[in-house]
């Protein structure tokens, strides 16, 4: 799924089994004293980084984590990786082409009560519920705000909440549209999702 929501210049893997490899040093200190299904994440995580990484022509290295959580990629390298229950991707590209990349995957059911409320001001809340049958929608709200919080992070460095992000689904052409209450390099961010499979994805990438 991922696949078909970037374009050419992104190069992604993704899996819906779990993927066993040796971890580097640096993946392991990552990592700590995790418990074995997060340990089962963590690796086929890395897993699908290196097979991607090995796609753009680079070698196998260590993608650590930063003081967020975040991936840790070579210089000449923006990425992203996620995981749920029954789907793992990893989306990388050269830096030369694009600046920042973003993707999440989430089981498509949706949101537990009263997590709607904490995610999405009352109008987008108002456009979730003209959308009709479909995807759930809160879902793929909460999806597609992950990858834009993902490439904001890349390009800035600074972490988002919420409320700084105001979406808008296009259910039709399986788009999306963040408009950004924070300032910044952008004022907007764009991005496609898909739901099949009793998955939801989304990406986000923004080029050069």
């Amino acid at each position: 799924m991922i696949e078909e929501l970037v374009p050419a210049t992104v190069t992604t893997v993704a899996t819906r089994a779990d993927l066993s490899i040796a971890l580097f040093a640096e993946e392991l200190r990552a990592l700590g004293c995790a418990v074995d299904a997060r340990r089962r994440e963590f690796e086929t995580g890395r897993a699908c980084a290196r097979r991607a990484l090995g796609r753009l022509g680079l070698p196998a290295v260590a993608v650590a984590s930063g003081p967020h959580g975040e991936p840790l990629w070579p210089a000449s390298v923006v990425g992203s990786i996620t995981h749920c229950d029954g789907y793992r991707a990893c989306a990388v590209a050269r830096a030369q082409d694009v600046l920042a990349v973003g993707i999440d995957a989430e089981v498509d059911a949706p949101l537990p009560a009263g997590v709607l409320a904490t995610i999405a001001g009352p109008s987008e809340q108002r456009a979730l519920g003209a959308h009709g049958d479909g995807a759930c929608w809160d879902r793929v709200l909460f999806s597609a705000k992950e990858p834009a919080f993902k490439a904001w992070f890349a390009l800035t460095g600074r972490r988002l909440e919420f409320e700084d992000a105001v979406l808008l689904i296009d259910p039709s052409h399986g788009t999306f549209d963040v408009r950004l209450r924070v300032a910044g390099p952008l004022r907007e961010l764009h991005g496609r999702w898909a739901a099949a499979d009793g998955i939801v994805a989304t990406a986000v990438v923004v080029a050069r």
